[in-house]
């Protein structure tokens, strides 16, 4: 069985962790990666490979930047090359980026079944582009690896509820628990930064809503600047942020009251949250690693796909985008308890359930 799996930026990085290693230990299944070159610097994407002894992909495009569409043409172009070359038994996607749909299209169009993980995920916000690329993704997949069981209702209230639809649980979970499971694995980050235990704040804010809209970033980062007067904030700066951060006055002064790094790798990024007192965030993922590290989550958007995690109560959405209700929430999320307890996102295992799935798929027994 052979399975072509497209990835392009910083959160599918960590995902394809779990499935490749997993795939090489398995006889009979071979797995070639494809790198569209959404995320392209070191720090954003060959720190990742290092870190998670990814293999080098065997196909890797320079396919980041321009707009949306522009992305998306020139991905699916160069990813269906690639399809028509491998003849893969399975095309493998990840979450809910241009890359994501690029390689989903391109496979549809060439009848080769799309696996997606991460199905099922909504913020029912469709001004995201995110939400567009999941949607039309799950819609033209085969099999659809659910995560949560809100994401298997959410599919079947688009029609979407055969057997084609999988709960396997998250495969961030699998990653996380590279950490959890041995500490001997954090890094030396925290003696490097000047940081203790739980006196710190970790951030990161790359959503385009977010950083696109000068007068919002600062907003929210006017919020962080008021916590960094109680408590360190380290705000690793994604390269979409500090392009805007560089020409507003605003966000540079609410800046100079944090510890601004650039982008860590995964081992870094865990080992901050890990004993971090609170996360502030706009970015899915990082909503679930806080959790698995019991950390509370302070999410500056309107919505999210992990509504387990509000709902469970470590998690919070401030009432608006604005500098005061960041700082309620983050005030909230300070003096709260912590949140329950709960396997919400499976026991560690997704990567080996879904791929004894797209085997016995392949073999005609599912």
């Amino acid at each position: 069985m052979k399975i072509l799996t497209v990835i392009g930026a910083r959160p599918q990085f960590i995902k394809a962790m779990a499935l490749s290693h997993t795939v090489a230990r398995s006889s009979g299944v071979e797995e070639v990666l494809l790198h569209t070159g959404q995320h392209y610097d070191d720090n954003m994407s060959a720190v990742f490979f290092r870190d998670l002894r990814l293999a080098e992909p065997k196909y890797r495009f320079d396919l980041g930047g321009g707009s949306h569409g522009q992305m998306t043409g020139r991905q699916l172009e160069a990813i269906e090359e690639a399809l028509i070359a491998e003849k893969p038994d399975v095309c493998l996607v990840y979450g809910d980026t241009n890359s994501t749909l690029a390689g989903s299209l391109a496979a549809a169009k060439l009848h080769i079944p799309v696996a997606h993980v991460e199905a099922g995920l909504r913020s029912f916000n469709r001004r995201m582009p995110e939400e567009i690329n999941r949607i039309l993704t799950d819609h033209v997949a085969t099999w659809l690896f659910a995560p949560t069981e809100t994401a298997v209702r959410n599919l079947a209230n688009e029609g979407i509820a055969d057997d084609n639809v999988h709960l396997v649980g998250d495969v961030m979970y699998d990653v996380a628990r590279l950490v959890i499971d041995h500490p001997e694995r954090r890094t030396d980050i925290l003696e490097r930064l000047g940081l203790s235990s739980e006196d710190y704040a970790v951030s990161t804010l790359h959503r385009q809503e977010n950083t696109d809209d000068p007068g919002r970033l600062a907003e929210i980062l006017e919020a962080l600047a008021e916590l960094a007067g109680r408590m360190k904030v380290v705000l690793p700066l994604h390269p979409r942020t500090r392009k805007t951060v560089t020409g507003d006055a605003r966000a540079k002064r609410a800046l100079e009251k944090m510890i601004t790094i650039d982008p860590v790798g995964f081992f870094d990024m865990a080992t901050l949250l890990s004993v971090a007192r609170l996360a502030i965030t706009d970015s899915g993922g990082l909503q679930k690693e806080a959790f698995f590290h019991g950390v509370p989550c302070v999410t500056v958007r309107e919505e999210t796909e992990w509504v387990e995690l509000v709902e469970l109560g470590w998690n919070r959405l401030p009432a608006s985008i604005t500098g005061t209700a960041i700082a309620e929430a983050i005030e909230a999320a300070l003096a709260a308890p912590p949140g329950k307890n709960t396997a919400a996102y499976g026991h560690g295992d997704a990567a080996n359930k879904l791929l004894e799935v797209l085997v016995a798929g392949r073999s005609g027994t599912q």
